[in-house]
Formats: structure tokens, sequence, C-alpha cells
């Protein structure tokens, strides 16, 4: 008799609705208002940034999709998307599987997943001392990109 992962099976699901919904975005851009932020972890093996975005988060960022983004190319496995750190472009490659929130805020839709721990992760190093212009809290992990959006 077979037993059934249900949770595993609906996040499975959704990660397929998200990769659907940037599939559609690759093709038509963004439309009426929306715009998504999402949570990744950027220690899995499969995550591809910059280093010095994963030295600045080693565990997980937020990214914004919205008005600033360039050359999204969308996969089944994973999306890749050039985005702006310090004026500079950076091309990430995030695979759905490391995936741990999205949400589209125009219209209050949400997800959030647990993240598979047997998928391998990069190994830790050891963690420096924060210097005094370190953030707090959560904030850490969210990238802003406030002076672009539209006021």
């Amino acid at each position: 008799m077979a037993n059934f992962d249900y949770e595993l099976l609906v996040q499975k699901s959704l990660k397929v609705l998200i990769c659907d919904i940037l599939k559609q975005v690759e093709k038509d851009g963004l439309t009426n208002g929306h715009h998504f932020y999402i949570t990744f972890a950027t220690n899995r093996n499969n995550v591809k940034v910059p280093d010095f975005i994963r030295k600045k988060y080693p565990e997980e960022m937020t990214i914004v999709i919205q008005h600033q983004y360039w050359d999204l190319k969308v996969t089944d496995k994973e999306f890749a998307i050039t985005l702006s750190f310090s004026d500079e472009h950076q091309q990430l490659i995030v695979p759905f599987d490391s995936i741990i929130s999205f949400l589209d805020p125009s219209v209050k839709f949400g997800l959030r997943f647990v993240l598979n721990q047997e998928q391998p992760q990069l190994e830790p190093k050891a963690k420096s001392p924060k210097g005094p212009n370190a953030q707090k809290g959560s904030e850490d992990n969210v990238v802003t990109l406030d002076q672009f959006r539209k006021k």
C-alpha cells in the first residue's frame, strides 16, 4: 500500500505554479501592478549568486521583481534573472527547490515553503563579526529597491 506525502506533493505543485507565473512574466512582462518578493536559500549548492551576495546573505535573501530586472529566463527547474546591486547588473540563478517564500502584494497572495533538508548545502564558513553598520533582525535578508519604485 502506498503512503503519500501530501505536504511534499502540495509544495511541488505550488512551485510549479510559481514556475508558470514566472514563465508568463518572461513572455509578457509584469502587468496590472503585479510584483514579487521571492525569498530563497542562498546556501544551496545549486543556487548561483555572486560571491559578494552570498557573503552578505549566507543563508537566505529576498529579491524584488518589479521595475528593474532584466533577462528573466525560466526553465522547469530554475529561473535566471539579472538585478542591479550597487548600480552593477548581476545574474542570479534560483532553483525552484530553493524558494522559501513567494509573495505578490498587489493581490495579497503569498506562499511559504519548508525546504528539503536533504538537499546539498554549501559548507558553512566561520561567521565574521558584524560591524557597527550591520543591520539587525530579519531585514538583513531583504534587498530593497525602494529607490527604483514609482512614487
